[in-house]
């Protein structure tokens, strides 16, 4: 296990209880960091080492400045530790994990590795992985969300640190809510007001309200669906509770069935979801809502720039349409549930330290791997790194210069920041793929076709997921 780090630990200095797109902006460019002097009281600059490292970094299609922030961090490293040795492979996203699962088998793999959030759960779970926490590195946890910290916790022990972390927000066109009878500067508050509001939507243009996503086997149905039953007050497990043990099954309680009754309700009754819902994705959203036919989605800060790019491609009436729905382009924090519980699921990616015996050459260096984990889980570099898509992992990071120009540049990314302290990760077991990607969507596709009520529906995913808990299989 690595060491503890006393040194260079930073105390959380952001206020979470004040969390808000204003408080956000306020508190950016307040405070300075200096990567190098911090890391170097964890592990001296002077160090002479080797650290192999695999990531997924910028590609092909990435803007820019994504390729300039990775280049400018690499070459920062070498500054502050010349005489590290760094052998890094940037691997594609989905390539990643399974060039890992080989290379682990082979004993082959790299000192350290960065994957997508829960990616870690299945090869800590296989022990392929060595316990790491924040105080390891020169943190302390007060320097990460607690939702983030829950994400890398597997068993009661700590695998991995946050490097960054994403939530996403609700976007609505205002023109199709003015012209719906609706506020067209707020947005619903609660989701009985999402069902409300897609219904009046319906009704008064002929349009769909709200852009439910319900295709099967799609992680885009469980990152959508899942804030909503959160936020009624229920859970796959008890993933949304302060200390999950993720034992107990609450898919069938009554707020899990509250949410999907409101989907139900939706696309059944009101029919004011997508007739396509059952096999759409988030991408299929996109079309309509350019076209201004659809009222109301969910999606990241990128989605703005994605109809920004939609609109100037188009040509004609539709190119009028198009820049008129960018300029009617709304963010707003995700509704709250009956009792104003408001939920969002936590994605990003954590960084992990593979166990010396499956290192390529069969041992890894500790002070070299403690160096790059401290520095790229820096307030600066979290942040910058994190450019394009993403928030830092380390807290301290929204207080640096580089958030400033981020919030000045990024339209809406103060907006779906402030959902940060909603953030929830799915249950931190290896089984979750399985109960996100396919119970959770199982269940909506049986209850919004008919196939079963919306009580046959919980319970019949109820007894998979409990399945799953007690080792049996659920499908």
């Amino acid at each position: 296990m690595l060491t503890t780090a006393t040194s260079a630990a930073y105390a959380q200095s952001v206020d979470l209880s004040k969390w808000s797109p204003e408080y956000v902006k306020s508190i950016a460019g307040t405070k300075q960091f200096d990567a190098a002097k911090d890391c170097g009281a964890v592990v001296p600059n002077d160090y002479t080492g080797r650290v192999s490292y695999w990531y997924t970094g910028p590609f092909e299609a990435d803007p820019q400045i994504a390729h300039d922030m990775d280049k400018a961090f690499w070459d920062a490293f070498h500054a502050a530790y010349p005489n590290i040795t760094t052998d890094v492979q940037s691997i594609t996203y989905n390539e990643l994990l399974d060039k890992f699962r080989t290379a682990l088998l082979g004993n082959a793999a790299p000192m350290v590795i960065r994957l997508q959030i829960l990616g870690g759960v299945e090869f800590a779970a296989k022990g392929y992985l060595q316990p790491l926490k924040p105080e390891d590195v020169g943190y302390t946890a007060a320097d990460f969300w607690p939702g983030a910290l829950k994400s890398v916790t597997y068993e009661g022990t700590s695998y991995g640190l946050p490097t960054n972390n994403e939530t996403m927000a609700l976007i609505w066109n205002a023109k199709v809510f003015k012209d719906a009878g609706l506020d067209p500067e707020n947005p619903p508050k609660t989701w009985d007001d999402v069902v409300a509001y897609s219904k009046q939507i319906h009704e008064k243009l002929g349009i769909p309200g709200y852009g439910l996503v319900a295709k099967q086997n799609a992680g885009n149905t469980p990152f959508r669906f899942m804030p909503m039953m959160w936020a009624y007050g229920g859970g796959a497990l008890d993933e949304a509770s302060a200390d999950p043990s993720y034992k107990t099954v609450e898919i069938n309680n009554a707020g899990s069935k509250a949410a999907l009754q409101a989907a139900y309700q939706m696309y059944a009754v009101d029919k004011s979801a997508p007739t396509s819902a059952l096999t759409n994705t988030q991408g299929e959203n996109q079309a309509p809502f350019i076209a201004g036919k659809l009222g109301m989605m969910i999606a990241h800060p990128a989605e703005y720039a994605k109809m920004t790019d939609l609109a100037s491609k188009a040509t004609g009436a539709d190119k009028a349409v198009a820049d008129d729905v960018v300029a009617n382009m709304r963010y707003g924090l995700l509704p709250t549930g009956p009792d104003g519980k408001r939920a969002v699921v936590f994605g990003g990616s954590n960084i992990h330290v593979v166990k010396p015996e499956f290192v390529e050459g069969g041992k890894s260096d500790e002070q070299a791997v403690k160096a790059l984990i401290c520095f790229w889980d820096s307030p600066e570099w979290s942040t910058k790194l994190a450019w394009v898509g993403s928030n830092p992992g380390n807290i301290n990071g929204f207080m640096t210069d580089a958030m400033k120009q981020r919030l000045e540049t990024i339209k809406f990314l103060d907006v779906t920041t402030s959902m940060l302290p909603n953030g929830i990760p799915f249950p931190v077991i290896p089984e979750a793929p399985e109960i996100m990607n396919i119970i959770v969507p199982d269940m909506m596709q049986n209850a919004l076709t008919g196939a079963m009520t919306v009580d046959q529906a919980a319970d019949d995913a109820a007894k998979k997921v409990e399945a799953i808990v007690a080792g049996g299989g659920g499908i």
